[in-house]
């Protein structure tokens, strides 16, 4: 329970020093990332203030501003940070494993659909460069979906995904 306790939410709340140029170099010499990064509470601040605005003009009424706050904003916030914390908790815990990944990573249908594609966790392990996770014609993956249509756009490039490679072995239930 503490290892799931740390790799749900527990390493956020332990602060450890970031090398972000051995890291993620590109991204910490990135200018407009870096200043949405430290825009950061400004970013939380209007996610809870417009839903509240927005309920509160939509009904006329102050119980529609905190409906709004409490719907629009907390709810949501605490929905989608637990859904995203859970893609390297629950999806190392529960779900199958087409691959045989050293990492007991998990292909767990729950959050591939709830976290966009993020959920085919051993798809990803086994092909870590992949911008595809949903490898199966039933493993939902709408992330993927927005990445091709970024590439369309010419927004995104060199964009990869496994071929013929991605079939897996056996059965996936391990």
């Amino acid at each position: 329970m503490r290892g799931l306790w740390h790799a749900h939410l527990g390493w956020i709340l332990r602060p450890q020093p970031a090398d972000l140029d051995r890291d993620a170099g590109d991204l910490s010499r990135d200018t407009p990332l870096r200043v949405a990064g430290a825009l950061f509470p400004l970013w939380v601040a209007l996610g809870l203030l417009l839903p509240a605005v927005l309920g509160g003009l939509l009904t006329g009424t102050w119980a529609g501003a905190l409906l709004g706050f409490l719907w629009g904003g907390a709810a949501r916030i605490f929905l989608v940070h637990h859904v995203t914390w859970s893609v390297n908790s629950v999806c190392h815990l529960w779900g199958s494993r087409p691959y045989p990944e050293h990492d007991h990573s998990r292909n767990n249908w729950v959050f591939g659909v709830l976290a966009l594609g993020e959920g085919w966790h051993n798809n990803h392990h086994a092909f870590p460069r992949s911008a595809r996770f949903g490898l199966r014609w039933y493993e939902l993956d709408v992330g993927f979906l927005a990445i091709r249509l970024l590439k369309a756009l010419r927004l995104a490039w060199d964009v990869t995904a496994p071929g013929s490679e991605a079939a897996p072995a056996g059965p996936g239930t391990a």
